[in-house]
């Protein structure tokens, strides 16, 4: 790497940290909370900083697979290809929908999410990101295509048994096994469809086009046909945009963690709802509220109902008390809304309890709406739907500045890291060299799974459909498939999931003690 390109890229990164420094800035002064202490803005540096590392350590492996093929194949040059990845990731994020951000939060046990401003909320994420950050680090040192969102799922995985356990509970019940069984099925299916998708293309491109060109080995030092370099270059882009879209929203929904938990009066509750939409809320409150009486069967609770709330979310399994505690907390929470008016006139003080309550009613709401012993009529699930749905819009969201910044780590790890990952996806995966057909065929496939993923906020692995899409492409050319290679992927696969879960467990031990 020359020297000018290193001062290209520590002027990125100087401008991205001074940009995401700004917002911060701009938005504490807009929330018109007082700086009282410095300790917490220390705090929030560092969550930050390992935060927007982990992302760009995602970069290392996820992004460099976007520019694999148009790399290996001379389309253009490292230092293009990377830029017009970078680009595309950029706008893959800026456009995404938070689904799959929020998705992966609700992953953690609720108990934690709803203290993550304590010592327990920073050992959680601070846990999390290191042992993603290390286990990323070690597969990218072996240049093995791992997947950051397996090993992200597993770190999340990793902290709820260890917290449950050290609450005296058995590890299983830390963690919604119903969600991780959901983005399981995700990560464990999109390989398969990668393979099989990729290799049926390239057999059907075959057939509708007589290129013979197509299909060639890259010559040395040579640029492809114009049409093919075009069809590579869109492909790159096109996995960029869903790779940006999916996986770099993993990173975003614990990034808004870190600051609910360290400056929640500026970050709490969206402030940017307009006051018209109160006025519908308190109405969809009233008849949520009425949805889950109807279901408690008349039944009252004399009390906090929170409690009761947060082990419905946190067991699944509710009790003559736990849907009457929730019917109070919905109508608690429609009080405070019409009481001051909107979102933006909350007191700073109470901001982070209402913002807790308006998530605990959320997550209950949806462990709900899947409950099949609760006997609700469509009917009845249409009006929870809507009622989570303006809960959400208060509570789940995404500064625009997040995603820029996001998208700077990624662009920046890809920059820096991709030699190692397009070396294995072009050269190692298959007996012979990847032909401009194989790249496009597993590309295009890559690109169209991804973003089917994101749009059911489901998080897949980049990683693990791009190079299955490759190993796809060389069976069905009958080329066949390096089998060491194969299995160093699969041994990666079998032990991210175990090894992210130890190592997060012993770091979120280790912090817990140290906070």
């Amino acid at each position: 790497m020359s020297m000018k390109t290193v001062v290209v890229l520590l002027a990125v990164l100087a401008l991205g940290l001074f940009f995401t420094a700004f917002s911060i800035f701009r938005d504490i002064e807009a929330s018109g909370s007082p700086v009282t202490s410095l300790l917490p803005f220390l705090l929030l540096g560092l969550a930050l900083l390992i935060a927007l590392g982990f992302e760009f350590v995602n970069g290392f492996h996820d992004t460099a697979n976007a520019v694999a093929t148009v790399i290996y194949t001379h389309s253009l040059a490292p230092s293009i290809a990377v830029v017009w990845s970078g680009l595309f990731n950029f706008l893959g994020v800026l456009f995404s929908t938070g689904a799959v951000a929020f998705g992966i939060v609700s992953l953690l046990p609720v108990e934690l999410i709803l203290q993550v401003g304590s010592d327990a909320g920073f050992a959680m994420v601070f846990a999390m990101l290191i042992a993603a950050i290390i286990w990323n680090l070690g597969t990218w040192w072996l240049g093995l295509p791992a997947s950051s969102s397996h090993t992200l799922i597993g770190s999340i995985i990793g902290v709820g048994v260890a917290n449950a356990l050290m609450r005296g509970r058995d590890g299983t019940s830390g963690v919604d096994w119903g969600k991780a069984t959901e983005i399981g099925y995700a990560l464990l299916l999109s390989p398969a469809v990668g393979f099989i998708a990729a290799g049926l293309l390239l057999l059907t491109m075959k057939v509708l086009i007589k290129r013979p060109e197509l299909y060639s080995e890259p010559k040395a030092n040579a640029a492809p046909p114009l049409w093919i370099r075009g069809l590579l270059i869109f492909t790159s882009a096109g996995v960029s945009f869903a790779h940006g879209s999916n996986d770099g929203q993993k990173g975003m929904g614990l990034i808004m963690l870190i600051l609910i938990g360290t400056v929640p009066t500026a970050y709490a509750l969206n402030r940017a709802l307009p006051e018209s939409q109160i006025a519908s809320f308190i109405e969809t409150s009233a008849a949520a509220s009425k949805v889950v009486e109807t279901v408690a069967g008349g039944h009252h609770i004399i009390g906090d109902p929170r409690p009761a709330v947060t082990a419905y979310v946190a067991s699944h399994e509710f009790n003559e008390g736990t849907l009457p505690s929730l019917a109070v907390l919905i109508r608690e929470i429609a009080d405070q809304i019409q009481h001051y008016g909107s979102i933006a006139k909350i007191p700073a003080a109470t901001v982070g309890n209402t913002r807790n309550d308006m998530y605990l009613a959320s997550e209950a709401v949806r462990v709900l709406q899947k409950d099949k012993s609760s006997d609700l009529s469509k009917a009845d699930l249409s009006v929870l739907a809507t009622y989570k749905k303006g809960l959400d819009a208060a509570t789940k969201f995404i500064p625009d500045w997040v995603k820029v910044s996001v998208a700077i780590a990624l662009g920046l790890g890809t920059m820096i890291g991709w030699k190692r990952i397009v070396i294995t996806v072009g050269e190692k995966i298959g007996k012979t060299h990847l032909t401009y057909g194989q790249g496009a065929a597993a590309e295009i496939v890559a690109m169209a799974t991804i973003g089917a993923a994101d749009s059911f906020g489901l998080p897949v692995s980049t990683t693990h459909v791009l190079s299955s899409g490759v190993a796809g492409t060389m069976a069905a050319n009958g080329s066949g498939v390096q089998m060491s290679t194969i299995r160093s992927l699969a041994l990666a696969w079998v032990l991210t999931l175990p090894c992210a879960i130890a190592l997060s467990a012993l770091l979120f031990f280790i912090f817990r003690h140290v906070f």
